[in-house]
């Protein structure tokens, strides 16, 4: 398959030359991979759980039988005849507990685990996938999107935004702000009181200012090629995260995703 060439754009979204996209951004698309891969990922987030195994059966409570006219429920000793142990009493046992021993961490062999990120790396190049995801695209000069390494130097959320605005991707940081709100239900108790959409993705070689600044964006996220995961460029299972690209990043993919990789 022929190398497809693209356009290297400046801060201020100007085109300064071209590069060939590497054959990583051929790799065909497979939804189903990615899936996998990403509930892999975050399926080693979960904390295991259990209960007590003797919890609730701490206790002398045994059934009196048949022929008294009462139920055979267990009843603590002493004449009063209070249910314990049993599920449907107070402070009775459970009667399916969760088990500390569960299996819950899913397992993806390394190979399809490679086939899920290099087919979310090459979803980040189909425009029609990009927008389907529900990023506002309409005014970015092009998908994907590549930008000069100078971005990495910027240290303030505010010339970001500028840089943002120069590429067209002010629409989509908009749709992040709006879509801002108050969690509902109990998550709201438990540190994630607000939820949003998820914003574009920045791509570099080296940079640790830019993650410090982009910090203050809502929805938007940095990482290093080295450290890229199907998760980041598929959240939620969905391929097509809006991405940026700086120009080095996109040289590193030749080496990590390469043939000879």
């Amino acid at each position: 398959m022929p190398e497809k060439t693209v356009e290297v754009f400046d801060l201020q979204g100007k085109a300064t030359g071209k590069v060939n996209l590497p054959q990583v951004f051929s790799t065909p698309i497979r939804p189903d991979v990615i899936k996998r891969a990403v509930l892999a990922i975050q399926s080693n987030r979960i904390q295991p759980q259990g209960r007590d195994p003797m919890a609730g059966k701490r206790t002398t409570a045994e059934s009196r039988g048949t022929g008294m006219g009462i139920a055979r429920i267990p009843r603590i000793k002493g004449g009063s005849g209070r249910a314990a142990f049993a599920p449907s009493t107070v402070g009775g046992r459970q009667p399916h507990p969760p088990k500390a021993e569960k299996k819950i961490v899913k397992n993806i062999p390394k190979k399809e685990a490679r086939l899920a990120l290099t087919s979310a790396i090459a979803a980040t190049a189909q425009k029609d996938i990009v927008a389907k995801r529900g990023h506002k695209i309409e005014n970015i000069i092009q998908i994907p999107l590549i930008i000069d390494d100078a971005i990495e130097n910027l240290t303030r959320a505010k010339d970001i935004e500028s840089v943002f605005e120069f590429l067209g991707i002010n629409n989509d940081i908009t749709r992040v702000r709006d879509s801002r709100n108050v969690r509902a239900g109990k998550g709201k108790l438990r540190g994630r009181k607000m939820k949003q959409a998820v914003g574009p993705l920045i791509v570099v070689c080296d940079s640790v200012n830019l993650v410090t600044a982009a910090n203050n964006i809502p929805g938007v996220q940095v990482t290093n090629v080295l450290n890229l995961n199907t998760e980041m460029l598929a959240p939620g299972t969905h391929p097509g995260r809006l991405t940026v690209w700086t120009n080095g990043a996109i040289e590193q993919l030749n080496t990590l995703y390469g043939e000879n990789a």
